[in-house]
């Protein structure tokens, strides 16, 4: 799986995508997530999460879909998810090369990438 924290700056476009700061001391650990790094997945599947070691600020969160480096969508996080999950629901994708990436907020703030392939059905 790629991951890099790093503290991500307030108040760039499209809900802070793409804006980082220097590494933080903190932590924090991806443990599961939907799809898997690297995965394959079916172009029906509509349900995204990442699992982390502890819980995370859900309201300053995000997810988005990218695409050859371009966000193609923003997904908003369910606010009633487990405390250390993100899941947010996705329109039907194309077959082709994608990432989900993420923003956790709170202080400090972390983000990562989650690359995945939708095969054709």
């Amino acid at each position: 799986m790629i991951m890099r924290r790093r503290a991500v700056l307030a108040g760039a476009a499209l809900g802070l995508f793409g804006l980082a700061g220097p590494i933080q001391a903190d932590e924090l650990r991806v443990l599961d997530s939907a799809p898997k790094a690297n995965a394959v997945i079916g172009g029906r599947s509509s349900g995204f999460y990442v699992r982390f070691d502890r819980p995370v600020d859900h309201q300053d969160s995000r997810l988005a879909i990218k695409q050859d480096g371009k966000i193609i969508e923003i997904l908003h996080p369910r606010l009633e998810s487990t405390p250390d999950v993100l899941f947010a629901r996705a329109p039907t994708l194309q077959p082709g090369r994608y990432t989900l990436h993420w923003i956790v907020g709170g202080s400090p703030q972390f983000d990562g990438e989650i690359p995945f392939t939708i095969g054709s059905d």
